[in-house]
């Protein structure tokens, strides 16, 4: 079999058994993860370290533009040098997939991640509706966080699709890799790869305020520079939709703050306070079922709100939110009592993330 089709038939069978994780490591069968537990399926035979370096290689094409010389030298360098290649490609039955090669006890180990095929309402998803207004807005910064694996990006993707269907306009995407890919419609699609098609987010946002957009994906803010140059997209008449790794959406705005040097921390919160329209915290819950439940945090950047942000008031925000339903605002610890309260969580799982244990099973029963 070649490594093509080995590829495809490992795809084939995550497709098969909706598994949501593909695992490739030397000495032992692929594994999938199925309803939460990863598990090897199949007759395969443990592989041997030169079988996952070549699909290492194979996958690692992916990551480069199409044609380059010298592409498995170019991988093999980039592995030496940063120990890990994120990618994404799209399989023969047209399932998008987004992978990791990372090197590990000097050999290479593989993770691939099966995306939604297609996108999904946010109702499908178990997220609040008050999402979809972020998605009219003329301009303004909307910040998505969570943990690693929460559903950002599919998040995300389902906001784009929605202003990809009801808006008329330019949409650019900045995603290291991209992963989900959007058709244009009612609006003008363009997608930028990290590493591929740009060296930066910064660079391509930088790049992307002289294409005309009217809407920009940043698909993760790291550093000072990207930062600074968001909140000016935002705040020149632009939709500006990113990501942060924090827990909630308290920590979301200390997160973008705190990267500036002390002395510009007080002009930034007020350029923050301005340009945000909104903070969106999700954490992916395990069900009774098997099947992982969102938990969110919303906040809407009202009045209120945004005095505390630019007044460095961050602890406060959270009463805020928690007396903001009129406005489509609400707590993790409210959305985690009404998933409790619908059977959709067990208790263990909430109190696990809950900011007020004490609190829950209270606010359970108001639900």
């Amino acid at each position: 079999m070649t490594l093509s089709a080995l590829l495809e038939t490992l795809l084939s069978m995550c497709e098969e058994f909706a598994a949501s994780d593909l695992h490739i490591s030397a000495g032992i069968a692929p594994h999938f993860r199925i309803r939460g537990a990863l598990v090897p399926k199949g007759d395969f035979r443990p592989f041997d370290a030169k079988t996952v370096d070549a699909l290492a290689m194979e996958l690692g094409m992916f990551t480069l533009p199409v044609g380059c010389p010298d592409g498995s030298e170019r991988v093999r360098t980039t592995l030496a040098r940063d120990g890990a290649i994120d990618g994404a490609l799209t399989s023969q039955s047209g399932v998008r997939y987004r992978f990791n090669i990372y090197r590990e006890s000097d050999r290479h180990a593989i993770a691939l991640r099966r995306l939604d095929s297609s996108f999904r309402s946010f109702g499908e998803l178990g997220l609040p509706p008050r999402l979809a207004e972020f998605c009219d807005e003329p301009d303004g910064l909307v910040v998505v966080t969570g943990p690693t694996g929460s559903g950002k990006s599919t998040t995300l993707a389902t906001m784009l699709d929605r202003i990809n269907h009801t808006r008329q306009g330019h949409i650019i995407t900045i995603e290291d890799p991209i992963e989900y890919v959007h058709r244009p419609d009612k609006c003008v699609v363009n997608q930028r790869q990290v590493g591929r098609d740009t060296r930066s987010f910064n660079d391509a946002l930088v790049e992307a305020m002289r294409q005309d957009p009217d809407v920009i994906l940043v698909g993760e803010i790291r550093d000072l520079a990207t930062v600074r140059t968001a909140l000016r997209a935002a705040e020149t008449g632009h939709l500006v939709f990113t990501t942060l790794h924090a827990g909630d959406c308290a920590g979301a705005i200390e997160r973008l703050a705190s990267v500036f040097p002390a002395e510009e921390q007080s002009s930034a919160r007020h350029q923050l306070a301005l340009v945000l329209r909104g903070i969106f915290a999700q954490h992916l819950l395990a069900s009774p079922g098997g099947e992982r439940r969102p938990a969110c945090e919303l906040l809407v950047n009202t009045a209120a709100c945004a005095n505390l942000v630019a007044t460095g008031r961050t602890a406060q925000i959270y009463s805020v939110i928690e007396t903001g339903r009129n406005v489509g605002m609400q707590t993790l610890d409210q959305s985690l009592a009404e998933l409790l309260a619908a059977g959709k969580i067990d208790e263990r799982t909430a109190l696990s993330i809950s900011r007020n244990p004490e609190l829950l099973k209270g606010r359970m029963r108001l639900c």
